[in-house]
This record gives C-alpha cells, structure tokens and sequence, in this order.
C-alpha cells in the first residue's frame, strides 16, 4: 500500500488566531457581558462579566507571584474556580500545567521535572477533600505552592477597582502581558497509558482553532441555546476543549462538576440544569445510565463520547432517554479533537468524518492490507512535546506532521479506527488487532471489561491473554464465540486472568500499561 493523503476540508484559520482570553473576550462581546457562561454543582452562575472580571483580578495577584512566561502547575477540580484561574493565568501570560492530580506521585513528579514547574496553584479545601497533603507535601520542595484561599486573603479594594477598570478597557491594561496565537498556552500530559507521561504543549491558536473546528462540525445541531454538561477534568485535553473551551467561545453555558465518577450526583445536575449536552467516556455513561433517578437525564439530546469505543450496550442503556450518542475521536497533541460524528453525518463503527482544516496521510504498515497509520497535519496540532532530557524545550513535530499511532481505515471521509499500532501483535508473522478480539470478547460478555495483552513467548514470539472482570469466564465459551463469528484460531487467546478490577486512569480510559503488568504478575498463576 502507498502512502495516502486526504485534503482538508476548508477551514478560517485566521479567524482562529486568538489568545485564550481574546476568544473569552469577544465570545462576551458577541454574546452579552450578563449572558451566564458557568454553573457548578455550588449553584452560583457566573456571568461571562464575572468571568472575564474574576480572571483579571486573581491573574494580576498571581501574576506578582510568578514570572511572565512561566508554566505554573494548576491542580485544581473542574469547578468554576478552576476556570477563572486558567484564564487568569494566561490573561497574564502565563502558561497553566494542568496536573493529572490522580496520576499517583511517580507521574506528578515526572510532569513536574519536565515543565519545568516551580510553581503550582491549588486550594486548601480541595486538596483536604481530595486527601491529596501527602502529594503536595511530596512536590512540595524547591517549589512554591500557592493556595487560592491565601491569595483571596490578600484581596483589596484596590485590587478589585484595577480588575474593573481592567475588564472595561482590557487591551489597554493587558498590552503588555497578551500573548500571540502561537505563544504555548497550556501544558497537558498524556495519560501514560503505555509508558511514561509526555508533556504536550498547545498553542494559544491551537486550542481556539479546535473550539473553531468542532462547532462549524456541529453547525445546525449545537447552538448558545444549548447547555452543556462538563463533569470531565480539564487535565484531559477532551475536557478542556471540547467541553470547556468550545463551548464558552460560543456562548453556551457550561455547567462543571468536580469528578466524572460520581455516578449518581452527575444526572441529578443534569436534571436540575436542564443540560442539553453532555461529554463524557463510554465508562462515564454507563455509571450515568445505571444510576440516573428518573427524569435526570430526559433533557439531554446529544452526548460527544471519545477517548474509548462506544459499546453498544451502552447506547441500549441511553435509548430509553431519547439521546443520541455521538462517538468522535482525537489526542492530546491534536489538541484534541480530530473527527466526529454528526446527527447528519453518521456511520456506525467509525469516528466520523474528519474536522475541516484537517489534512490526513495514511502510511502502510507492515501486515496491515485495510488502512495504514494516521499522520496529521492542521492548525490545531500542537507546538510539540516538552523534552524530558533538556526541561522547557519543545520538540515540534517534524514537518507540522503528527503520527497519532493509531491504525485506521477511511471509506468515503469516515474514519474506522482499527487500533492503536502498539495495541497489534505479531503471531506466526501476521498481525492481529488486540482491540478487535476485545470487540469480539465484549460481544461474548457484555456488561463487563476486558483487555487482551501481547506477553512474551518462548516459542511465538508473543501471546494472547485475555484480561478480563467477568468472574466465570472460561475458555470453550471464548473458543465457541470466535467461531461463530468467524475469527482464526491464531487470534484466540491462550489464557484468561480473571481480576476483580482491570486499571483505569484518572479520564476514564482503560489503563493498558497497569493491565499488562497485572497480567505479567498473574501470569504465574495460569
């Protein structure tokens, strides 16, 4: 197979050459200063007035904490305070680190020796909640850590009469702090799922180009009107932009909530906001669904899922509601949204078509007769990884061209993903799709989860082992099924480990690495 590449579909990309908070500023502009842009679960809206005023006020304290240009590490939950800090953040030319506060210490202190950050903003009361005092009291030395309830403290009337004067006339005041489009505007990690976390670092226009990108996607369907429920966190770049970023650049409200596992307290705050949209994983919806009280989730017509596959069970559990599920796709250094599908625009088994702006070549692979790897070229890819060797370099991607790792098919614009290229194995030299005989599995035992790993084998190469949460499983069941549904005897596993929990991460994703070692511990079990 050669190399294939697909035009982009047209896209302005001038007019997504904003800073954060050139996009907060005319979204309230266009929109009306009075207009609510935030909820939470305290049930305080908040104006996109008191936004844009709240960001100027905390940005200029912490802006004489901190240095232009820095990355300063934000550990906060996806409330509103969270927001206001981030815009305050990078009002002030700033450069917020959104910190995965359940990656574990290992992961934290790699992030922070990679930004590098010295200093990290956070909150007394979350970090109390969150049990988080030995992980802060851990990154603690040689860096500052600075609490928000101490900078409130601090608060003056003066301080308020400049963030006032400030949010009348904000270019005036911020002329000397406004960041270019193409200035670094977050750091966001990559989850780790096979190996140590990256930094990824995402420019001012790509993060706006996305929020662009996504709502002409969903031009006809998504609308201010609309009132969007946001229960993932901003470290997961699908909450940041596509659940935050997107949706307040375009005057709908965005109602936030702390953590996506709480299963019952989600749909009560769908209900009693009326929430139309909602983002969120396949894992997250399924808690939804089971837990929801009746009424909570009739309001919502349309639900964006990425990060995982839909199972069907899980668009079953959602019928009853009336909601359609709309499976997309992307990566953190895509900033992240690549595809998704549309009421208009819908096939089963694929993401969806690709986002306008986006170029795509497919590279063959080895094995692999349908498809090739997935390279990408666009505004909203990022500026590039931080570099663990040399701390605060960036390494773009060669060309603006970034491979995503992932081996997928695209029939007529829609994009089929058929795996991660690390997630293949090599058996008696073909190449066989872990994620294809975790379909066929899941097929098999629906309502449970289950992952297939590549292990070491003297004799092969590698081998199959099924990883998998339903307490029976047994072996002729699984040879039984894969008959039927026509899978070689190559691709069967050789072994099941049954685990009362298979490792999931903080964003609701399958945690491959976690479930591969388990199964290398369980190993000597079988």
């Amino acid at each position: 197979m050669a190399v294939t590449e697909l035009p982009a579909q047209p896209f302005d990309v001038e007019g997504a050459r904003l800073s954060l908070f050139q996009a907060l500023l005319a979204a309230a502009g266009k929109h009306g200063k009075s207009r609510i842009a935030l909820e939470d679960p305290e049930r305080k809206p908040l104006s996109y007035g008191s936004l844009v005023l709240g960001a100027l006020v905390l940005g200029r304290k912490l802006a004489g904490l901190t240095r232009s240009g820095e990355t300063v590490g934000l550990m906060l939950p996806n409330v509103q305070g969270m927001a206001v800090t981030l815009f305050g953040l990078s009002a002030y030319g700033r450069v917020p680190a959104l910190l995965n506060f359940t990656a574990g210490l290992k992961n934290l202190t790699a992030a922070c020796e990679i930004g590098p950050i010295s200093t990290i903003v956070t909150s007394r009361r979350f970090i109390d909640q969150a049990k988080l005092d030995d992980i802060v009291e851990a990154l603690a030395p040689g860096r500052r850590v600075i609490y928000l309830e101490d900078v409130r403290k601090e608060l003056t009337s003066l301080d308020k009469a400049l963030g006032a004067l400030a949010s009348l006339m904000p270019g005036l005041v911020l002329r000397n702090h406004t960041a270019r489009p193409d200035d670094p505007a977050v750091v966001l990690f990559t989850s780790g799922t096979e190996g140590k976390p990256k930094g990824v670092v995402l420019s001012h226009a790509n993060l706006v180009a996305n929020a662009n990108q996504i709502f002409q996607l969903a031009a006809g369907f998504l609308s201010e009107r609309d009132i969007v429920m946001n229960p993932l966190p901003a470290f997961h770049s699908f909450g940041l932009t596509a659940a935050l970023l997107m949706p307040l650049s375009h005057g709908m409200k965005v109602v936030l909530y702390p953590s996506p596992l709480h299963y019952k307290q989600v749909p009560k705050l769908i209900g009693e906001t009326g929430a139309t949209f909602l983002f969120a994983t396949d894992t997250f919806l399924q808690g939804y669904a089971r837990a929801a009280d009746e009424g909570d989730l009739k309001s919502v017509r349309y639900v964006v899922a990425g990060a995982e596959r839909v199972k069907p069970e899980t668009r079953k559990l959602w019928e009853p509601y009336g909601t359609t599920i709309l499976e997309g796709y992307g990566c953190t250094e895509c900033s992240p949204v690549l595809a998704c599908n549309t009421p208009v625009a819908m096939r089963e088994g694929t993401v969806g078509r690709l986002l306008p702006g986006i170029t795509a070549r497919l590279e063959p692979v080895e094995g692999i007769t349908e498809g090739g790897r997935l390279c990408v070229k666009g505004p909203n890819v990022m500026l590039g990884y931080l570099n663990a060797d040399n701390p605060g370099a960036i390494v773009p991607p060669e060309g603006g061209w970034h491979d995503t790792g992932d081996i997928v098919s695209i029939d007529d614009g829609f994009v089929a993903i058929k795996g991660r290229a690390k997630r293949f194995a090599k058996l008696g030299g073909e190449m066989v799709s872990l994620a294809a005989v975790e379909s066929m599995v899941a097929g098999l035992w629906p309502g449970h989860n289950h992952v297939v790993v590549a292990l070491p084998d003297m004799r092969k190469g590698e081998q199959l082992v099924l990883v998998t949460e339903k307490p029976d499983a047994e072996k002729k069941a699984l040879q039984d099924e894969a008959k039927r549904q026509g899978f070689p005897e190559l691709w069967l596993p050789k072994a099941i480990l049954v685990t009362a929990t298979i490792p999931v991460l903080g964003n609701g994703k399958i945690d491959y690495g976690g479930t591969r070692e388990l199964a290398i511990t369980m190993r000597p079990l079988l």
